[in-house]
């Protein structure tokens, strides 16, 4: 969804800088792509962004929790722990909203049941403009699909469904929404 997202801000004449861990998908042309492996790189490189953009769109999470212990080469299994300790990482979205000045920031809420609930609590807990409800687990939309269909959320209660359809066109129409008119 967001390599969607980026394609189609360009082609409504914005800027993109895209940030993004290992994916298996072609960077769109006219993007700056900044390529990371990890949740920590992320946060440093949206941070480094974060000054200068008018709309901040987060996807995805990269991932909420790292291990505590992490090995540089392989562990063999007679030596290694069967037990991993994790701890938590920044919440990228959250440091950048407690931030903004004259920034627009838009966040995704990736959920398996209760979708608009748990959307409705992150949009207000992360102090967002906008939140995409996204129910994910359905077989053939969301995650790995081409194909979507999301409920997206205003700070002022207002809400407006997207698809069914393809994630390229729901990309579009959600450019269109989230961009402030001026």
């Amino acid at each position: 969804m967001g390599f969607s997202i980026a394609q189609a801000a360009i082609e409504a004449g914005w800027n993109v800088d895209l940030v993004a861990g290992p994916v298996d998908l072609e960077e769109p042309i006219g993007a700056i792509f900044y390529p990371v492996m990890t949740a920590e790189e992320m946060l440093h490189q949206v941070d480094a962004l974060f000054d200068a953009c008018d709309i901040l769109i987060m996807t995805a999470a990269v991932s909420d929790f790292r291990p505590v212990i992490q090995h540089t080469q392989k562990e063999k299994k007679g030596e290694a722990s069967m037990n991993i300790e994790f701890e938590r990482t920044t919440d990228i979205l959250k440091a950048m909203s407690d931030r903004k000045a004259h920034q627009t920031v838009v966040g995704f809420a990736a959920e398996t049941k209760d979708v608009v609930t748990y959307a409705k609590e992150k949009l207000a807990s992360k102090n967002l403009d906008f939140i995409v409800a996204n129910e994910v687990g359905r077989v053939g939309s969301g995650f790995a699909a081409d194909s979507n269909e999301v409920l997206l959320i205003a700070a002022d209660g207002t809400s407006i469904k997207l698809g069914p359809s393809t994630k390229s066109v729901i990309a579009e129409e959600l450019i269109q929404l989230v961009a402030p008119t001026k």
